[in-house]
């Protein structure tokens, strides 16, 4: 049975070669110590120098070639075997690594793992592989540890040497195999571009493809919240599209839910896989979820696995990979690591307390979504951690199991201190019993001050407004008109427009000032006797990078534009005393206000919110009275 199929770069998708193979022994961090690191870092670089010319990639025929001299590793991202996940979660026996090559090839088979800061690496196994033609081998792991990532390692001994491929297998007989079979669940609002290239390379590498393992065991169900896609073009048999109220990620994700399983015994489904529609995909992350479940233990049937989040514009550059919520002081693990390091990847495999993983990519068994036990109706923003938080017990990530992603700090908007606070408060009410007025208040001045000090008096409302509606009750959110109230939400906040239709001259070197401009001791003094300059005058204009911003970078600025590099966008903000002094009393008003109503609201979403997640709710929520559904 083949596990784990060995990817090469490929064009539209990923093309950094160090997620899929290196041609040293590299991959750790750079030295940081001293003289013998340093040496040692010399070293490697000369060894990377020498075999670059021995080894190259032909991506047109997907095949390494390796002259004599040649090594090449595969302890990647895309190519490393989780050995001892696998082996704590799946009934996995025995491992061997099937590889097509030609010519005189060394193979060695190793394990890897981080202990503290080293790597600690076991050579398993040596072979030798020798063929004119092109020919596919079988080498046996020995059982070694089990522990921290399995790979190989390739060493050509003659000229003209290629490798074409290979998969991780092993022998486990076909009745002791789970029958699973996948419905993807997707919401989209008017990016059809993003639909239609995931629906292309799932047509191509999985619906369509006839030597797929996941062939007629994959569902796509999606919720088009725009109504903009062509469901006559795009909707086959295998691909299922409903047009869908505007009720944000969790009114779309939620259909999809419901429609999956309404039909998961006519289409025999077994696991539902929620996933971003403004995302690049790799088929072989829906191959291997697939083949992990097929494999599970019994004691983990109930297993949420979960994808990590790279970075889009810097492929190999992970985000997120499992989270814990802690009432809201989020925790993004493994956050900012190079996934071309064999030490990033070493530690990935080690195992921390999650909580959730976000919905870009996740999947669970189908038997969690019941009738009472559907998504929060909280639009966009935390449905996807509550759900974790509510029915996730073991969470399974795997190197190589994963999306790129825009980075949050390229999609900003003004809007979104409205449903962060709102939904955060809803969370906590159920799941963060600690999460008091003590609390809500620290974090409720911290917040406002800051954005005063930025002269975001928009954001300074919409955050007390998110507040002043969790006060409100889940009888009121029951009540609100999902597409209204979103409407309502984004016009109070501040809109991106191009610079020059703000009336505000851009400069570059202006906005890369700020970027790199340093904070002392003696500034933040000054700052902080003067309210950040709130007591004297203005003078100047700034262009500040729209989602990491300083304090020091307003101080006595009149007029700020609020930009964005990606979009070419921002929006601008001015000084105005008057504005600033009603958002630090209406602060201190919703301050004093939390003493008696917190949690009174908090109560009432325990026992009142129940109804919020219940088929019941959301088919009027959705304008699905008219339809049959039984889960």
């Amino acid at each position: 049975m083949k596990i784990q199929e060995i990817l090469f770069p490929q064009i539209g998708r990923c093309t950094e070669e160090e997620l899929y193979f290196r041609k040293t022994a590299g991959g750790r961090r750079p030295a940081e110590k001293g003289y013998e690191e340093m040496v040692s870092a010399m070293a490697e670089a000369c060894e990377i120098w020498e075999n670059r010319g021995k080894v190259s990639y032909d991506s047109a025929g997907g095949q390494l070639n390796l002259e004599k001299g040649g090594n090449v590793r595969f302890d990647t991202y895309f190519n490393g075997f989780s050995m001892e996940k696998w082996k704590k979660y799946t009934i996995l026996s025995d491992l061997s690594l099937e590889l097509e090559l030609s010519g005189h090839i060394k193979v060695t088979l190793i394990s890897e793992e981080k202990v503290f800061g080293d790597i600690i690496r076991t050579v398993l196994a040596e072979y030798t592989a020798e063929s004119e033609g092109r020919k596919t081998f079988t080498f046996a792991f020995p059982e070694g540890n089990g522990r921290g990532m399995y790979s190989f390692e390739l060493e050509a001994l003659s000229d003209g040497c290629r490798m074409y491929g290979g998969n991780y297998t092993t022998d486990v007989p076909e009745d002791r195999r789970n029958e699973v079979r996948i419905g993807i669940g997707i919401c989209t609002f008017r990016r059809e571009a993003f639909i239609e290239k995931n629906l292309g390379i799932l047509r191509e590498c999985i619906l369509e493809n006839a030597s797929s393992p996941m062939r007629e065991r994959l569902e796509i169900f999606i919720s088009d919240n725009g109504k903009s896609l062509e469901r006559e073009r795009l909707q086959t048999e295998h691909i299922h599209i409903y047009p869908n109220r505007n009720l944000g990620g969790a009114g779309g994700f939620t259909r999809d839910l419901i429609e999956m399983s309404g039909r998961k015994d006519e289409l025999r489904l077994t696991h539902a896989l929620l996933m971003d529609d403004d995302i690049v995909i790799e088929p072989q992350a829906l191959v291997r979820t697939w083949t992990l479940l097929t494999l599970l233990k019994e004691e983990y049937a109930g297993a949420f696995v979960g994808g990590a989040m790279l970075r889009l514009d810097k492929q190999s550059v992970q985000v997120e990979n499992g989270a814990a919520w802690n009432g809201g002081a989020l925790n993004s693990l493994k956050h900012g690591l190079d996934m071309r390091l064999l030490d990033s990847c070493l530690y990935n495999e080690y195992e921390e307390y999650t909580e959730f993983n976000a919905w870009w990519y996740c999947c669970f068994p189908l038997k969690v979504v019941r009738e009472d036990n559907l998504p929060l109706p909280i639009f966009i923003r935390g449905d996807d951690l509550e759900y974790g938080l509510r029915n996730m017990k073991t969470l399974i990530l795997l190197n190589g199991i994963c999306v790129w992603h825009e980075p949050f700090e390229n999609k900003y908007s003004s809007y979104l201190e409205y449903y962060i606070v709102r939904n955060q408060l809803i969370d906590n009410a159920f799941h963060c019993r600690w999460y008091g007025k003590k609390q809500l208040r620290r974090e409720l001045w911290t917040h406002c001050k800051q954005e005063i000090m930025y002269y975001r008096y928009k954001n300074v409302d919409l955050y007390i407004q998110g507040i002043e509606d969790f006060l409100k009750g889940p009888g009121w959110l029951m009540e609100q008109d999902g597409e209204m109230l979103h409407q309502q939400v984004m016009a109070s906040g501040y809109r991106a427009e191009e610079p020059d239709k703000l009336g505000f001259h851009f400069s570059y070197p202006m906005f890369e000032d700020s970027v790199y401009l340093e904070d002392t001791k003696k500034a933040r003094w000054k700052r902080l006797i003067t309210l950040n300059g709130l007591l004297l005058p203005a003078r100047g204009e700034a262009v500040v990078p729209m989602a990491a911003l300083k304090s020091v970078m307003f101080y006595r600025k009149r007029r700020v534009l609020h930009y964005d590099a990606t979009s070419r966008k921002g929006f601008v903000t001015e000084k105005n005393g008057k504005e600033a002094w009603r958002c630090i009393f209406k602060t201190f008003h919703m301050y004093m206000k939390l003493s008696g109503s917190l949690e009174k609201a908090q109560k009432r979403y325990r026992e009142e919110g129940l109804k919020l997640r219940t088929l019941e709710f959301w088919k009027g929520y959705l304008g699905l009275e008219e339809k049959q559904v039984v889960l």
